[in-house]
């Protein structure tokens, strides 16, 4: 299988969106039916105005195997920290892999990032089972209205899990780390 991940355009930007709005509906919907109180913006779990934001403060790809456009990702990097703040397969492409390899592709391209960090809806099982099983990340902490994400200021990310992912490394290219870089997040 041949996954690579090729920088989003403008002229994709929109597609995009919509690709990555089917695929949260698609979890949500699967888990909850036609059931409203979820949906951020309208009928969409996730608002266009999330993904823009997501967009313009990261570096978005667009995911593809075989050739065909099978999803999207966008991370933000700062030194030794990652952060992935959005990725999603095509409903249509799950169960094949892409997902994962689509992660490792992320991984090597970023070797410098030490600690990866993100956050799923508590009811993607699917998503936890990826980050907890696939990719090795841990769950760190679970947002709710008993804790609050310290950095969600418009409270559009209550009960959510937040994950980290530490790549083992013993040193950088200019040295050796201390713990405090390592945990820089």
């Amino acid at each position: 299988m041949d996954v690579t991940l090729k920088p989003l355009t403008d002229e994709d930007r929109q597609q995009f969106i919509a690709d990555n709005q089917e695929a949260f509906n698609y979890g949500a919907l699967t888990e909850f039916g036609c059931r409203d109180d979820h949906f951020e913006e309208g009928d969409q779990i996730i608002s266009r105005r999330t993904i823009e934001r997501s967009i313009q403060s990261g570096q978005a790809y667009r995911i593809f195997k075989d050739g065909q456009v099978a999803g999207g990702l966008v991370v933000r990097i700062d030194g030794h920290h990652g952060d992935l703040d959005l990725l999603f397969v095509s409903p249509k492409c799950h169960s094949k892999g892409i997902g994962y390899a689509a992660w490792c592709a992320v991984e090597k391209l970023y070797p410098e990032v030490l600690v990866w960090e993100t956050v799923t809806p508590y009811f993607e099982k699917r998503n936890i089972h990826f980050y907890v099983n696939r990719c090795g990340f841990q769950i760190i902490e679970f947002y709710n209205e008993h804790h609050r994400d310290p950095n969600d200021h418009e409270g559009e990310l209550s009960e959510m899990f937040r994950f980290e992912k530490h790549i083992a490394q013993t040193s950088a290219p200019d040295g050796p780390l201390s713990q405090s870089e390592v945990r820089k997040s």
